[in-house]
C-alpha cells in the first residue's frame, strides 16, 4: 500500500449534505457605527461594557481590542451581525489580545481570513457567538471561525461556526479548556483542539464537516497536548468533500472521520454518538501518518497516542466509502467490496521500547463497546493489517473534569 494512506488515516474527517448556512436576517444599521465601534476598541479600559446594537453592521477592515477586562455583548446571536463581506484590510474579523475578555450573543460573518481570533490571553468566555462564511463552503473562506490560541482558562458555549477552510472551532496550545452546546457545520475541521493540555468537549454537535472532532498533538508548536475528554456529543455523518487550501496540513484530510485522535496521550472518548462518517467513526492514529515525518524541529515530541480510552460510545454505520484510492483499497483488502471499515482504525504505529513500571508496556489503546478494529499496519507499508481486538481489551482510569480556574 502507498505512503499515501499513512497521510489519510491521521488525518481523516467526514460530512453529509446539510442545509446551507442561515444568513442571520438583521435589520440594517446605523453607517457611523462601524467607526465608532473601532474607536471603542481602540480606547477601552478595564470593566468596559461594548454593547453591539441589533443591526446589520459592516466593516471593511479588521477591528482590535487589545485591553484587558473587556465584554463585548450584541442584541443576539442573529440580531447583532457584523459583516467583512468585501473586507479590504485586515487579517481577521475579530482580533483580541487581552485577558478576562467576554464576547456574547453577536455574528461575526464573511471576513478575509479567521472570523475571532484571540491570541495570548487568559479567562476568556465565548458564548452565543456565531462565525459563518455566508456563500457556503469554499477555499476562499478563513481558515478558522472561532481561534483561541496560546489562551489559558477559556469557556466556549453555546456557539456554531459554518463553512471555515480549516477548523470552525479551534483552540491551540492552551490550558484549561471547555467547548460545550456548540455547533459546528460545514468546516473542514469541525472541532479541533490541537496541542492543548486539560480539555473537555462535550454536548456539540460536529455534522456536515470533512471532519467532526479532532484532537491533535502536532511537532514544532509551543507545548503537547494531553488530558483531554470527548463526550457525550453528537458526531454525525462527517463527508463533506475537503475545500482546505492547497498545502496546507487540513488540505490532506479526507472525507469521512468521526472522531480523530492524533499523537496524543490520555485521552478519554464517551458518551458519544457516533455514526455514518463514511471513512471511520473513530481514527487513532501517530503523526508518522500525517506526513509530518521530520519532526527535527521538536526533539523532545512524542510521535505516539498513548493512554487513549474509548468506551462507552453509540456506534453505528460508517466506513463504508473511504475517501482517497489508497484507504478503499485498503478496505476492498481486508474486508472485501461490500464490506466496511469497523468503528476503530488504528495506523498501528507504537513506541516498541515504551517502559512502564519497569516492564515493556503498548501503547494502551483501550476499547470497549466498539464493533472492531483495524491495526492498519503503518510501520508495515499496510500489507499486513491485523483485526486482533484482544489487544485493545483494557481499561484506563478515568480522567477528572477540566476546572476553569479564573482570577
Amino acid at each position: 500500500m502507498s505512503v499515501a494512506v499513512a497521510g489519510a488515516l491521521a488525518l481523516v474527517v467526514g460530512a453529509c449534505q446539510p442545509k446551507a448556512p442561515e444568513t442571520a436576517s438583521a435589520p440594517a444599521a446605523d453607517a457611523g457605527f462601524a467607526a465608532t465601534l473601532q474607536e471603542r476598541l481602540l480606547d477601552a479600559r478595564p470593566g468596559d461594557v461594548i454593547d453591539i446594537p441589533a443591526g446589520r453592521h459592516r466593516f471593511d477592515r479588521s477591528l482590535t481590542l487589545r485591553a484587558d477586562g473587556v465584554t463585548i455583548r450584541g442584541a443576539g446571536m442573529d440580531k447583532s451581525v457584523l459583516s467583512f463581506k468585501g473586507q479590504k484590510a485586515g487579517a481577521e474579523g475579530l482580533l483580541v489580545n487581552g485577558d478576562d475578555f467576554t464576547i456574547e450573543n453577536l455574528t461575526i460573518e464573511d471576513s478575509r481570513g479567521d472570523g475571532l481570533k484571540i491570541s495570548e490571553s487568559s479567562n476568556i468566555t465565548i458564548r452565543g457567538v456565531k462565525v459563518q462564511w455566508t456563500g457556503g463552503p469554499s477555499t476562499k473562506n478563513g481558515a478558522y471561525g472561532i481561534y483561541p490560541v496560546l489562551t489559558k482558562n477559556v469557556l466556549i458555549e453555546d456557539t456554531v461556526s459554518i463553512g471555515a477552510s480549516d477548523a470552525g472551532i479551534y483552540v491551540g496550545q492552551s490550558d484549561g479548556v471547555i467547548v460545550r452546546r456548540s455547533r459546528a457545520e460545514q468546516n473542514v475541521a469541525g472541532i479541533e483542539i490541537e496541542n492543548t493540555i486539560n480539555a473537555d468537549v462535550y454536548e456539540n454537535v460536529a455534522t456536515g464537516n470533512t471532519g467532526g472532532i479532532l484532537v491533535f498533538n502536532m511537532p514544532g508548536l509551543s507545548q503537547q497536548g494531553g488530558n483531554i475528554r470527548v463526550y457525550d456529543n453528537k458526531v454525525i455523518a462527517n463527508n463533506h468533500e475537503n475545500f482546505g487550501a492547497k498545502g496546507t496540513p487540513v488540505a490532506s484530510v479526507p472525507a469521512g472521520s468521526g472522531i480523530v485522535i492524533n499523537s496524543n496521550d490520555d485521552i478519554e472518548v464517551f458518551g458519544n454518538e457516533i455514526r455514518d462518517n463514511a471513512t471511520a467513526n473513530i481514527i487513532v492514529s501517530s503523526v508518522y501518518s500525517t506526513g509530518y515525518k521530520d519532526s527535527s524541529a521538536s526533539p523532545n515530541f512524542d510521535p505516539y497516542p498513548e493512554r487513549i480510552f474509548i468506551h462507552g460510545n453509540t456506534l453505528s454505520g460508517g466506513g463504508d466509502s473511504p475517501d482517497g484510492f489508497d484507504l478503499k483499497a485498503l478496505k476492498v483488502a481486508t474486508y472485501g467490496l461490500r464490506g466496511n471499515f469497523p468503528d476503530v482504525l488504528w495506523d498501528g504505529y507504537y513506541n516498541k521500547d515504551r517502559v512502564v513500571d519497569g516492564k515493556k508496556t503498548g501503547p494502551q489503546i483501550c476499547l470497549r463497546d466498539v464493533n472492531g478494529v483495524v491495526n492498519a499496519d503503518g510501520p508495515g507499508g499496510y500489507r499486513n493489517p491485523n483485526k486482533d481486538a484482544k489487544v485493545h481489551d483494557c481499561e484506563l482510569p478515568r480522567l477528572p473534569a477540566v476546572d476553569l480556574k479564573r482570577g
